[in-house]
């Protein structure tokens, strides 16, 4: 055996004996509501929906982030054969659920383990196989090749930590990334890296500036509109454990010299609704929850909208919007989805997974970066008080937006040949 292949034969002979544990850490996520329980099997490779015939073109795109991104590309996929979606989280299924075309198909990942990707290749037979943005799977992407099935990364990102620790390993990264049959990167240094590590990258842009702006029921939107009034409206979107303790330290802040503002807490994943009340109700909060149906009442502070699908309803609303993921070292998330309904985006430092985004934004003026709280609660009373500077902010993050637009038509470009390739 080559040393070239030995790190390879190492990973599936672990991943092998790894079984018996993956089945009992899947059990243990199953207990904290992260799988659905009547689709559980699907992440051991066993199939929840018969294959059509004709061709298939496989597409995995890890959570809802990613989905967001993906989902427009999935059109111009389904022209040319069944479009299969894998994900990896309930958040991201639901998603896929309401947003996915007629036709398209949804299935969890199967976990990277020999015997359930066999399966799963078993069972799909997939044409083509496209995965977004960083998913490098060893025992899925060695079955691609294995099998001649041409595989693709679309939307390629490669952090600098990812990028040191895939350098490391050459033996590994190599044999994976050169048999690909095309990578397009998210920027020009995101394709670097993956040429680096030998991958044949270019770089037609970044997918999310295409993705359109998110739905708002406008029934919805006016009821809660009506119960906010006139209030100022802080928006914590999407946020981590770890986040939340800070948000209403800086609301209560806040309300010192706003006391009517009312701050809605959305948490990136809205089972933590129930933990989150009691957080609140400790610190002596009473506060309303959109789970239950309930409206922000006059004299609540805080909201919780702990319920899937209604941010662009929330962001349409706010007043100003701080993005979770950034004031812990979770890597942010994405901005466009406020800007493109107009809302203005103040962040903490921890942007990582969206540095090129928040660095375009950054030159153009069009989103506030706080290093800490202290300088958070700073900006976010200035932009509170200040209509007009909150207006020059949104306009000039969208116009920094628009000048990126157009990745998903070069996207499609790029993809073409695979696209109309017939099946050898």
């Amino acid at each position: 055996m080559s040393g070239r292949t030995l790190p390879l034969a190492l990973y599936r002979l672990v991943s092998h004996a790894a079984m018996p544990v993956i089945s009992i850490l899947f059990r243990l996520r199953l207990g904290r509501g992260k799988e659905e329980p009547t689709r559980l099997r699907e992440r051991f490779g066993e199939p929840g929906h018969p294959r059509p015939a004709g061709r298939l073109i496989w597409v995995h795109a890890a959570s809802v982030g990613e989905t967001m991104s993906i989902l427009p590309l999935v059109p111009g996929l389904a022209a040319h054969g069944t479009v299969l979606l894998t994900t990896g989280t309930v958040t991201s299924a639901r998603l896929a659920a309401s947003r996915l075309p007629q036709g398209a198909i949804h299935q969890y990942l199967p976990v990277d383990l020999p015997r359930p990707v066999t399966r799963f290749f078993d069972h799909w037979q997939p044409d083509l196989a496209l995965f977004c943005e960083s998913e490098i799977w060893p025992n899925l992407l060695m079955e691609a090749h294995r099998r001649g099935v041409p595989v693709g990364i679309i939307n390629g990102r490669m952090s600098d930590r990812s990028f040191r620790r895939w350098s490391r390993l050459p033996s590994l990264s190599r044999p994976l990334l050169a048999p690909l049959a095309f990578l397009t990167a998210q920027s020009d240094a995101d394709a670097q890296r993956f040429r680096a590590l030998g991958a044949p990258a270019s770089s037609p842009g970044n997918l999310k500036y295409d993705v359109p702006p998110l739905p708002v029921d406008e029934t919805a939107m006016a009821a809660l509109a009506q119960a906010i009034g006139q209030r100022p409206v802080l928006l914590a979107a999407s946020t981590h454990p770890g986040e939340e303790e800070q948000i209403i330290a800086l609301a209560k802040r806040l309300r010192q010299n706003e006391p009517d503002l009312l701050t809605i807490i959305a948490p990136r994943h809205p089972q933590r609704g129930e933990s989150l009340a009691a957080l609140l109700a400790r610190g002596g909060d009473v506060v309303s929850r959109r789970s239950l149906g309930e409206q922000p009442a006059t004299d609540h502070a805080f909201f919780l909208a702990d319920t899937l699908g209604e941010m662009g309803l929330l962001f349409s609303l706010a007043t100003l919007a701080v993005m979770g993921g950034s004031l812990v070292e979770h890597g942010g998330h994405n901005p466009i989805e406020p800007i493109k309904l107009g809302c203005p985006v103040i962040s903490g430092p921890h942007v990582a997974n969206f540095r090129d985004i928040y660095a375009d934004l950054g030159l153009a003026r069009g989103v506030v970066i706080a290093d800490d709280l202290e300088k958070l609660e700073r900006h976010a009373l200035a932009l509170l008080a200040d209509s007009a500077a909150r207006q020059q902010l949104a306009t000039r993050a969208r116009a920094a937006i628009a000048r990126h637009e157009g990745a998903l038509q070069r996207t499609l470009d790029a993809l073409r040949p695979w696209l109309q390739a017939e099946k050898p």
